[in-house]
């Protein structure tokens, strides 16, 4: 088996490291792939010895488990780019927040009569082998890719099968949840500085506490309530300092977080059917496919789109002379389009 990953982010680093510390697959069977060449985590992907390349076809056709870890407005370009080089082997995991499967294999289905998808919603401790996923499997995936994907996630924490639906909920939870942890280890730390704590022993101790507590938790059948009654004891400093927090709002706090997190999931599907995506976005999805069609050129960080035909460039209202080329195509849409990956644009019409 190996393992390809279209995007080569924070999400990406992190199940890589997990994969190969668990020993369930060999970094030189992992490929990853993206167009920006210096980022840190490519750096760190080279060095634990996955393959890196800034083709997502040559991702694609070295993998047979394939991850999406791209933004979910991104999907949709992907997609078009990759689907035509889609085999029957291949798995199709993707990791974006928000991005339904019926999306997904609504694209595919233009390429494969049944494209096996699973989508997933994970979490970065997954570098640490602390992750925990969720995952519901596509119309045409097997019950042996389910156990496929759960077999690679529970390797790098905690993996269960859910309905799709509940997905949205799990990204504001758990998907969101380390960033929560981690504000709130910040905010401890900050308080122990405030008393007169040294910064370094002060957010280490706030991080034993939380990790302490969550094993406490996890390895108990109490309710988390009565775990944390068990700690205040009646007129004692921890009763106290849990009345400020009731009276700041916490519980609330964090409720409305999960809540804004899961919303925003589902705004992000949104966003990604509408297929809408700036030039400089399309430079980080499809730059390899995009530098191959005719008047195309890079030139510094950015992406250069001219008609070799009739000179119009993107950002540029019309062609100079404001005379399309018979190339594209012309339409009464007030703003020209880039038509990827085909290479053609509109123009105003004059």
């Amino acid at each position: 088996m190996s393992v390809g990953f279209i995007g080569a982010g924070q999400l990406a680093h992190a199940l890589v490291k997990g994969f190969t510390a668990a020993g369930v697959i060999a970094t030189h069977r992992i490929t990853a792939s993206s167009p920006d060449t210096d980022l840190p985590t490519v750096i760190g992907l080279r060095k634990m010895g996955a393959f890196f390349t800034t083709s997502n076809k040559e991702t694609v056709s070295k993998s047979d488990v394939l991850f999406l870890a791209v933004k979910p407005h991104i999907i949709p370009f992907v997609l078009d780019e990759i689907g035509p080089d889609i085999e029957d082997r291949h798995l199709i995991v993707s990791c974006a927040a928000g991005v339904t499967i019926s999306s997904i294999e609504k694209k595919l289905l233009q390429y494969r009569s049944a494209p096996k998808v699973i989508r997933c919603m994970t979490n970065t401790p997954v570098v640490v082998r602390e992750g925990a996923t969720v995952y519901a499997t596509g119309t045409h995936a097997e019950v042996e890719d389910g156990k496929l994907l759960e077999q690679l996630m529970a390797s790098v924490g905690y993996c269960t099968e859910v309905e799709e639906d509940l997905i949205d909920a799990v990204t504001g939870l758990s998907g969101s949840g380390p960033a929560y942890a981690f504000t709130a280890v910040d905010a401890l730390a900050d308080g122990g500085v405030k008393m007169g704590l040294p910064r370094r022993l002060a957010v280490r101790l706030g991080a034993q506490a939380l990790l302490g507590a969550a094993k406490m938790l996890l390895e108990s059948e109490q309710h988390p309530g009565q775990l944390k009654d068990n700690v205040a004891s009646p007129g004692g400093a921890t009763i106290h300092a849990l009345h400020v927090m009731e009276s700041g709002g916490f519980r609330s706090l964090l409720i409305n977080a999960v809540e804004a997190s899961c919303i925003r999931t589902r705004e992000l599907q949104y966003l990604a059917d509408q297929e809408k995506i700036s030039p400089a976005a399309i430079k980080k999805t499809t730059l390899d496919k995009v530098l191959q069609q005719p008047g195309v050129t890079a030139a510094g960080s950015l992406t250069q789109f001219t008609c070799t035909a009739c000179l119009w460039t993107v950002g540029e209202t019309r062609a100079p002379g404001g005379n399309p080329c018979k190339l594209h195509t012309v339409t009464n849409s007030t703003t020209p389009q880039i038509q990827a990956p085909g290479g053609t644009h509109d123009h105003y019409k004059t």
